[in-house]
This record gives C-alpha cells, sequence and structure tokens, in this order.
C-alpha cells in the first residue's frame, strides 16, 4: 500500500532532509510550508481532504529558539502552540494514523545537572521552551483515538550538511586559525544527527509496536567543546589549536565584559562552557536497534560538509 506523508515545515532544516529520505524509502510525501516551494502547499491551502489523503503527519514547522533576543514573544505561541493545536485536532478528525510532533529538550530545561532524560519534570525558562511544553501538554491532554499513534520528540541541538547554526560558527573560527581560549573549561553536550533523526522517524511510521508518547533524541555520547574542535581540525586536515588560560582570568575578562558591554559577559562565557547532556535511552530500548551512525562520524559528516 502506497503511504502518503504530510509534512509541515518541510522547507526547514529538517524537512529538506526528511523528504528525499522518506520518498527515497518509497513514501509519498506533501510538503507544508508559510512560504512554500514548487509542489508544496501553505497552510492556507490545507483542506479537509488534503489531510484525509495523509496516513501520517509530521509537524516539524515551529518558531526556532531566537539566540539574539529579539523576537516578539507572541510569535513561539503562535507558532509552536496555537498552530500544532490546529494541527493535532486537524489529525484527530482525519484518518491518519500517526502524528509526530517535534518538540524540543528546551521544552524540558534551559540548563542540565546530570543527564537529561524523559523523567525529568519540565521546567522551560523562555519562551521557545514554554510554547513547545503548551503544545506538548495540549496533544497529551486529548484522548487518542483507537489505532491512532501520537509521538512526541524532543531533539537536543540536530546537526548535518545544511545546518547554519552554531556549529557553522564554531567551524569558521577553527578553519580560519583562531584559538579556542576556553579549553580550561570541560563541558559535554549532546548532539543529534539528521541521519539518526530521519531513521527515528521512518521507524516510528512503521512500526506499530513503538509506544505512543514522548522520546528524546540525540547521538550516543556527549562530547565536549574541546572534541568537537579536534574533530572540526580532523576533518580540515589541521591541527587544532586550543588554549588553557586560567579560568580565573577568562572569569575575570567576562565581568569586565559585564561592565563594559562587551561580546565575553558572563552569560555568553556560561553558555559556551556549560554542559547538557541528553538521555536517548527510552528510544533505544523502544527501537531495539543501534543508531545508523556515532556522535563523532556524525559530526564529522557536517564539518566537512561546510567547506
Amino acid at each position: 500500500m502506497k503511504i502518503t506523508i504530510t509534512i509541515t515545515g518541510a522547507s526547514g532544516f529538517v524537512g529538506s532532509n526528511l523528504l528525499p529520505y522518506l520518498q527515497n524509502a518509497g513514501y509519498t510525501t506533501i510538503g507544508v510550508s508559510r512560504n512554500p516551494r514548487v509542489n508544496e502547499f501553505s497552510y492556507e491551502e490545507l483542506t479537509t481532504e488534503t489531510w484525509n489523503n495523509a496516513n501520517a503527519i509530521i509537524h516539524l514547522a515551529g518558531k526556532a529558539h531566537d539566540l539574539k533576543k529579539v523576537s516578539n514573544s507572541e510569535e513561539y505561541y503562535e507558532a509552536n502552540f496555537e498552530l500544532t493545536k490546529q494541527l493535532f485536532d486537524a489529525f484527530l478528525n482525519s484518518k491518519a494514523s500517526v502524528f509526530i510532533f517535534m518538540s524540543s529538550v528546551k521544552a524540558v530545561a534551559d540548563e542540565v545537572n546530570g543527564v537529561l532524560d524523559e523523567d525529568n519534570s519540565p521546567n522551560p525558562k523562555t519562551h521557545y521552551g514554554i510554547s513547545k511544553l503548551q503544545a506538548e501538554q495540549y496533544i497529551l491532554s486529548k484522548e487518542i483515538p483507537e489505532g491512532k499513534r501520537v509521538y512526541i520528540l524532543r531533539p537536543c541541538m540536530i546537526h548535518g550538511p545544511g545546518n547554519k547554526g552554531n556549529l557553522n560558527l564554531l567551524y569558521k573560527m577553527v578553519a580560519k586559525g583562531i584559538p579556542w581560549p576556553l579549553g580550561a573549561f570541560e563541558n559535554k553536550r549532546s548532539y543529534c544527527s539528521i541521519d539518526n533523526v530521519c531513521f527515528i522517524i521512518k521507524e516510528l511510521l512503521e512500526r506499530e509496536d513503538i509506544p505512543s508518547g514522548i522520546y528524546h533524541m540525540a547521538d550516543d555520547d556527549a562530547l565536549s567543546t574541546n572534541e568537537m574542535i579536534q574533530l572540526i581540525a580532523a576533518s580540515q586536515n589541521l591541527r587544532p589549536r586550543i588554549w588553557k588560560l586560567p579560568k580565573s582570568m577568562i572569569k575575570n575578562l567576562a565581568r569586565l565584559g559585564d561592565l563594559f558591554h562587551l561580546s565575553l559577559n558572563t552569560e555568553r562565557l556560561q553558555k559556551l562552557t556549560e554542559s547538557y547532556q541528553v538521555s536517548n535511552n527510552k528510544i533505544k530500548v523502544a527501537l531495539e536497534k543501534p543508531l545508523p551512525i556515532s556522535s563523532k562520524d556524525g559530526l564529522i559528516k557536517t564539518f566537512q560538509s561546510f567547506k
């Protein structure tokens, strides 16, 4: 039977990787975007018939975390909560059997002590995280009809070819030979390869034995920033330049940054050196399969795409 999947946010980073992945696996996909490309729908063009032609709905669309802090807070709730609410209600009244919502680990916590898993009580602090949590809570508040499955996915930082986030900035710094001055700070952060994201979503579409629920998504191993710089250098046949300047000196410079509004301040230093580890144990137990790409191999693939 030919399976048709409606994917919102089809033109975004995850969507632009997921569509060809599923098409290559034999699925028919219907892309939906706010600014649709050729052969895609806009949200205004969606009709009951469009939804009823889909066997599954993958909801990727939303407003991403604004690192520059210039977004209107209402935009988060409109894009991340209200839109999800409308689409989930449409799913409940459609013939589609699977609904996958792309949430975020930021719906749980902005800072992590230890390792974040699905048992942690959500306590987001930003409008981004709160709006994602509200969408989750709305989905969980509804009774799921028999024969339907609903998955809430919480990825950590997703990376892969075409990614233009912080990893790209770190790559450019290393490629230019600029030393990393924070080598004395040891941290561990989880990342998630787009290859692993696509693999997990395909499994959820095909596997009726995987229970509905919330699942965190991360690669198997968390890496320190120093390890990331070493991987970037290795991918470019460069020697990593890591300076282990005294922590006390760096912290004093950050305090000066607070006073004189410099680029390095205590808040930015915290972000650059903090740990954020995410467990993928629940999804791996459910899948009973290994993820297709390792943490280091996935990151090297991403870094090589930046050339």
